[in-house]
């Protein structure tokens, strides 16, 4: 068996498919880096297949990222989400339900109504990142022109014959950090010649567009030209609307607010938080071609209940919302009469103990759309695999979203060690590495933060203990045998024995990474009152004098990495601005503690933002594999559910800072990677074991809303 996956692990997959028909092949955009295929009001763009942010230091004869990163995403595993709609004519009779319009694969959000009732726009991340479709009644999803260098496209809208969305294809300027990538741009739906026109000007950042009753008129949440300040929970952005022929021609109509929509041509419903606390939808009318407002934004929804994503009937007398009520820890679609200043819900009597999101409605306003997860599990895909394919933008590095967090590779790249979560009972488990299996190692104690042995094969490294806690917590690090032999298609639970290497009342001791040559383990330890790193004996522990303090100040270092060549340490500290938790830089420093220095990805007073964690080498110890804050983020953080640090993305640097780039782009928070010299050919369906996680909807509200 280990000998047919390593040859597997040499074979480089087929290409993903894009489900793209041969009668549409025409409306994709070939990757060609010399030929310009995007066109703006102002300038031709030419597009690129790595998103590369251009450094002074690149050095093009070294090598480029390549290989296996795994890693993380928060709560994505557990969507399972379709889209829905109801017909409101039957809102108050016992036949209202509400009627699936996805076909259950992967998962499908953020929709609009095309012509037809009955038929959407949507997006769907089947392909490995998000592009857009088109259902009609009856029929499987057809794919829709999107740029195939673009990680990510969001918002879709059709009218008129015109697709107008969100991608995220051009970086900013060169060098440029801490600004989002979101721009809003349209192209023919029936194109034959691939030009996308670029709305936004250059140097602008758009979220959330809208178009009007006519299409005569756009509205966006705007974050202008600055550069990001930090800001996710509400997003700093002005409500400003153009004409759709001079998108150049922009009126700010409120300096505040998001999620902007039509009704009819002359009035916008956005929602932000108001002055006491509650998300609120306000409202303001245009009243002639040049689109100047008549007064203020006007609130429309009354404290006491939480309301957002709006979208407005052309009745011009109600909207829906969503909408999270005191007492409730569900968010459900509402339509709030304008009239008469009350709501009456809509999911809550369909489905009660579901999340509903960010509705939408059709043009004569009978049909109320939305998405939520699937439920039956007749209905689709009913698990998560083990391992998920994502887009990567270089082409020999392969990305997989594991359905866990803190991966490690065995030494042989047969397996990946990973904790499933932090619960109780989370633990250590263990699946082969093309995704067929996955078996329990170590339960019924909180793990996190794993390191395989590259020695002896059959001892992984673990953290025992509560995650993020202060320097006092008990949390131990562990050292775990096990037999590889017992790794078989038979069992469920491996047997294993748990040896614990630091001393009782030590406090917080977490994080070990393993030398190259297996005799020592680099952890994080509280045990001064400051999180510093120390290195211990990798058999012993720390019980028979094998301990070193390797770093030491009133700061944080913490995350460390050893690299494979063994000459360097890599890790993540606030030592640069010790008062301040909620920045993290990259440091290197040599196992004697000789040679400490700092990897500066932003420059200058940008690096002092830095938050940058979950550091690991590439194989040959050239490349740096990151977590980041540098890219902004790409969507309003309140139309999903909770991210505890939406502009978390994976990037990827040279040792000496050269060459940053930007590896994943989402809406997500991406973390905990790993990095194998390989590349992985995963199982097909019918080589998968029935182990895999029953979706279940088991996803959490944000949590910044009270």
């Amino acid at each position: 068996m280990l000998t047919s996956l390593r040859h597997a692990l040499r074979k480089r997959p087929a290409p993903p498919q894009f489900y793209i028909p041969h009668s549409q092949s025409q409306l994709l955009f070939p990757i060609n880096k010399n030929r310009t295929t995007i066109s703006s009001s102002c300038s031709p763009i030419t597009l690129s297949n790595t998103y590369q942010l251009s450094n002074s230091h690149s050095k093009s004869t070294m090598s480029q990222p390549s290989g296996t990163i795994v890693f993380n995403t928060v709560g994505r595993p557990q969507y399972g989400f379709d889209i829905f709609s109801v017909d409101l004519h039957n809102h108050h009779t016992a036949a209202f339900a509400d009627r699936r319009l996805t076909d259950g694969v992967s998962i499908n959000f953020n929709a609009q109504f095309i012509e037809e009732n009955d038929s959407v726009v949507f997006v769907s991340e089947r392909t490995g990142s998000p592009r857009f479709y088109l259902t009609r009644p009856e029929d499987k999803p057809q794919p829709l022109p999107f740029v195939p260098n673009s990680l990510f496209h969001d918002r879709p809208t059709i009218k008129n014959g015109k697709l107008y969305f969100v991608s995220t294809h051009e970086p900013p300027e060169p060098e440029t950090v801490f600004k989002s990538w979101n721009a809003v741009y349209s192209t023919a739906v029936d194109s034959v010649d691939g030009v996308v026109t670029r709305i936004t000007p250059k140097g602008v950042v758009d979220y959330s567009p809208a178009v009007s009753l006519t299409g005569k008129f756009m509205a966006v949440a705007s974050h202008g030209s600055g550069l990001w300040r930090g800001d996710f929970r509400e997003l700093e952005t002005e409500i400003v609307v153009f004409s759709e022929s001079e998108p150049e021609n922009r009126v700010v109509v409120s300096e505040r607010g998001g999620w902007p929509t039509w009704s009819q041509d002359n009035t916008i419903f956005f929602h932000r938080i108001a002055e006491d606390g509650w998300w609120s939808i306000f409202r303001v009318d245009l009243f002639d071609s040049e689109l100047c407002r008549t007064d203020p934004p006007v609130r429309i929804t009354p404290a006491g209940v939480h309301c957002f994503t709006p979208a407005a009937m052309h009745d011009g007398k109600r909207i829906a919302v969503a909408t999270r009520r005191p007492g409730s820890s569900f968010r459900h679609i509402e339509i709030f009469d304008l009239e008469l200043q009350s709501f009456q819900p809509v999911t809550e009597t369909i489905n009660p103990s579901f999340h509903h999101y960010n509705p939408f409605v059709s043009r004569n306003s009978r049909y109320l759309g939305y998405h939520r997860f699937r439920g039956d599990p007749t209905q689709g895909e009913s698990t998560y695999p083990h391992l998920d394919p994502v887009q990567s933008p270089i082409q020999n590095l392969q990305l997989l979203r594991l359905n866990g967090s803190f991966p490690i590779f065995s030494p042989c790249g047969d397996f990946i060690a990973f904790n499933h979560d932090f619960d109780g009972n989370g633990g250590v488990k263990i699946i082969r590495s093309n995704g067929s299996k996955r078996w329990t190692l170590l339960k019924g104690r909180t793990c996190f933060y794993n390191s395989w042995s590259p020695s002896e094969k059959h001892v992984i490294y673990t953290s025992v203990g509560p995650i993020f806690e202060s320097v006092s917590k008990s949390v131990e690090i562990a050292r775990i045998e096990f037999e590889l032999d017992h790794l078989t298609n038979d069992r469920k639970e491996i047997p294993s024995k748990m040896k614990i290497l630091t001393k009782s009342g030590t406090g917080n001791n977490a994080f070990p990474s393993c030398s190259p040559d297996g005799k020592s383990i680099v952890f994080r330890s509280g045990r001064s009152g400051h999180k510093n790193l120390y290195i211990v004996d990798a058999v012993d522990g720390e019980f028979n004098g094998g301990l070193r303090r390797l770093t030491e100040g009133a700061w944080i270092d913490t995350m460390p990495c050893w690299s494979p060549k063994g000459d360097l340490i890599a890790f993540s500290s606030n030592m640069h601005n010790p008062t301040n938790p909620e920045v993290f830089g990259i440091y290197v420093v040599q196992p004697d503690g000789s040679g400490l220095r700092r990897v500066e990805v932003a420059k200058g007073e940008l690096a002092e933002r830095e938050r940058l964690n979950h550091v690991f080498f590439s194989s040959n110890g050239e490349w740096l594999l990151f977590t980041a804050n540098i890219g902004g983020v790409t969507a309003e953080a309140v139309s999903l559910p909770n991210q505890f640090q939406p502009y978390g993305d994976l990037y990827a640097v040279r040792l000496d800072g050269s060459g940053l780039r930007r590896l994943t782009c989402n809406a997500y928070e991406n973390g905990t990677p790993t990095w194998y010299d390989g590349v992985l050919a995963l199982c097909s369906e019918d080589e998968k074991e029935d182990d895999s996680d029953v979706l279940m909807g088991a996803f959490q509200e944000p949590l910044w809303i009270n």
